[in-house]
């Protein structure tokens, strides 16, 4: 669907759905955040360990009390969650390189994919049958047991909201590809929706332009939509885009946005914008700043994803994905034909 239009949400309007409650944790938050930065110039490793460990308990105090908002560590057994540090640890640090960055935000969303999916036991099992290349004395094959999700997934459709979503949305439709007994790809969604950025946290809008957006309004009614967005600060994007598919009269089954780092107003305000929302996410973070990054953050995961845009030669979603390279287009073959497909028709 493509017209002329732009959709403008305001950073006043999604205040408006949070609770009391919600803004007295905010700012409870917020005062902790402040008194660990003293710490940190010059750093005191001990101060700091004992600040973050006040945060994470009255972030997981929080999360108690709001059951859509899934962190990784959580929701999942002791023996994970150094998996999940160590990954988070290496996205959040400047020195790491840009191949290692695609390769820890791979592991970020198969990690995500398990907490959503495949962790919740299960007596139905599918079967994957392989043929190997153990042709001596006969052709040989393997069985491997799976989870039985088919009713979870295919009725999927990936919604991206570009352009730092589009290479995690292609991984966890990857996922749902070799988790699905029928190679079910998911059609996709692409929404052009930026932030504006000369603007501060209080007063911020979210444009969404459909001239640039590119999705079918009838393949979306009654689906389940899955968004992945490295990044998730103020949720402003993803309401601006879920509001107005549900202006255009298309319902979702259900929504589940999937995150690496999540602010925690952000996952309270999509939550309360969306009651049929749930977030998954692999670290919460405790607040914004007055630009709405998130802190401490790990900086533009868009620009550390895909390389900087020159500010005068945007590029478009076809030259964007021919960037990722041959590795990346091969990997993910199944997935750029269905949003090539998207784009040119």
């Amino acid at each position: 669907m493509k017209n002329a239009e732009k959709i403008i949400l305001k950073a006043e309007d999604l205040d408006g759905y949070l609770t009391k409650k919600d803004m007295t944790d905010l700012q409870e938050l917020k005062s902790m955040y402040e008194d660990t930065m003293k710490f940190f110039e010059p750093a005191d490793k001990d101060k700091i360990v004992e600040s973050f460990d006040k945060l994470g308990h009255k972030l997981q105090e929080i999360c108690k009390e709001n059951p859509a908002i899934k962190v990784f560590s959580f929701e999942t057994e002791e023996g994970s969650h150094a998996e999940a540090s160590r990954v988070i640890a290496k996205l959040r640090d400047q020195g790491t390189s840009h191949q290692e960055f695609l390769y820890y935000v791979q592991r970020a969303y198969e990690m995500l994919f398990r907490l959503a999916y495949t962790d919740e036991h299960s007596n139905e099992k599918g079967h994957i049958i392989v043929k190997t290349p153990v042709t001596s004395p006969v052709q040989n094959y393997a069985v491997h047991k799976i989870p039985d999700i088919d009713h979870k997934i295919e009725n999927t459709v990936m919604c991206v909201m570009l352009r730092g979503a589009l290479l995690p949305s292609v991984i966890m439709s990857k996922e749902i590809e070799e988790y699905s007994s029928h190679r079910y790809v998911t059609p996709f969604a692409l929404f052009k929706i930026n932030r504006d950025d000369t603007k501060q946290e209080n007063n911020m809008e979210y444009v969404l332009n459909l001239k640039n957006s590119f999705f079918n309004i009838e393949e979306l009614d009654g689906k389940d939509w899955v968004f992945a967005d490295p990044m998730n600060a103020t949720g402003g994007s993803l309401v601006t885009v879920v509001k107005y598919l549900e202006a255009q009269g298309v319902k979702p089954k259900s929504i589940k946005f999937f995150n690496v780092i999540s602010a925690l107003k952000g996952s309270l305000r999509v939550t309360r914008a969306l009651p049929n929302c749930t977030c998954y996410t692999l670290w919460l973070d405790p607040t914004l700043n007055e630009k709405a990054y998130i802190m401490p953050g790990l900086g533009d995961a868009g620009d550390r994803l895909n390389g900087c845009d020159k500010k005068d030669n945007p590029r478009n979603i076809i030259r964007l994905i021919a960037d990722y390279g041959s590795n990346i287009a091969g990997l993910y073959s199944d997935q750029f034909a269905k949003i090539e497909d998207t784009v040119l028709e």
